[in-house]
């Protein structure tokens, strides 16, 4: 079995193509879990241990960044600062996620922690295949 370096998988050059692959599936992840927040947030507040209104604002935040997303994958070479951009907001993203649901461990239901991890976990892969993609697209 040949293991593959870190170095190795980031070395190859793919014009982007990886890139924008990563930013249209954050795109579409996101947009997804927007919608949901947006259109179901009444029945999911109580199951989850979440307001509807923060459900509702997370959904309409989402959206709008799946919108971003669309329109920066869009372009003919994604601006590397944007991409940079997406990367730490990504990462920013995980990181309060996981801050939420320590500190809301005692409002929010078992499953809107594990709702919330695991949507960070989601995330996390999109920023990871971001960074990988723009090492690439060098």
């Amino acid at each position: 079995m040949t293991a593959l370096s870190l170095a190795r998988i980031v070395s190859v050059r793919d014009g982007g193509l990886l890139l924008r692959f990563a930013l249209r599936l954050d795109a579409a992840g996101s947009g997804a879990l927007g919608l949901l927040g947006l259109l179901a947030a009444a029945p999911l507040a109580d199951p989850l241990g979440m307001t509807a209104g923060g459900l509702r604002g997370t959904g309409a935040f989402l959206v709008a960044y799946a919108l971003a997303l669309v329109f920066i994958a869009a372009r003919p070479v994604i601006p590397r600062a944007a991409a940079w951009t997406v990367v730490l907001g990504n990462s920013a993203w995980v990181l309060g996620s996981i801050g939420a649901a320590v500190a809301g461990w005692d409002t929010f239901t078992a499953l809107g922690v594990a709702v919330v991890l695991a949507q960070a976990a989601a995330v996390a892969v999109f920023a990871d295949l971001q960074w990988i993609g723009l090492r690439r697209a060098r």
